[in-house]
């Protein structure tokens, strides 16, 4: 684990945790970058989830000590029921990653059947990607939003393997109205010199 956060060590009563870690327990990181390798979580410890950064999640532990994990891999802890009238919610129903799958495959089915285009069929597929195994009542299929593989047997889905380390947190934003050269904001607010056009020597010599 690697920082204690601003209060008791022990955070006693007030600690809900919101997931566990796995039973292979899970590497864990100072800040959302791999470079920067803090103590391994333990298997099934308790954690509550502090934020989200792309693959990354933020978590605190009971002792009062957080860390930055794969968000990916941390199993959920199931919660009370919802206040009544709220509806309930399945975080990880399998149906819109199928859907995804099926859509995708038949993006490549219509592709394939356009006719002997090359460069039209790398086109029309740049930048698809699907993958889904049925075996009876067994399901794995690739989340490609979360650069990972789903495990079900007829029920919710689980993680069941990640695409590699996490990745790189999001860029951050440009506040709005913040400097753009063609849309007239500040020049000395840019992170480099904006792009002048010259004109070319009389005769466009080199």
């Amino acid at each position: 684990m690697s920082f204690p956060t601003s209060g008791p060590a022990g955070l006693g009563d007030d600690f809900r945790p919101t997931h566990v870690v796995p039973q292979e327990g899970l590497p864990a990181w100072e800040d959302p970058d791999v470079s920067r390798p803090t103590v391994a979580l333990d298997a099934f410890l308790p954690v509550q989830l502090l934020s989200r950064s792309g693959d990354w999640g933020e978590v605190l532990c009971s002792n009062g000590w957080s860390a930055w994990v794969d968000g990916r891999l941390l199993v959920a802890v199931p919660q009370p029921p919802p206040t009544a009238g709220r509806p309930l919610a399945r975080a990880e129903d399998p149906g819109p990653l199928l859907e995804r799958a099926a859509e995708a495959l038949e993006r490549y089915r219509r592709a394939a059947g356009a006719g002997p285009d090359g460069e039209a069929f790398r086109r029309a597929v740049r930048g698809l990607r699907a993958g889904i195994v049925i075996d009876g009542e067994f399901v794995w299929v690739y989340d490609t939003t979360a650069r990972r593989w789903m495990y079900a047997e007829g029920g919710p889905l689980a993680t069941y393997a990640v695409a590699g380390e996490p990745g790189a947190p999001p860029a951050p934003q440009p506040p709005p109205g913040g400097a753009d050269p063609g849309g007239g904001g500040d020049v000395e607010d840019l992170p480099h010199a904006p792009t002048r056009i010259v004109g070319l020597p009389d005769g466009g010599g080199r």
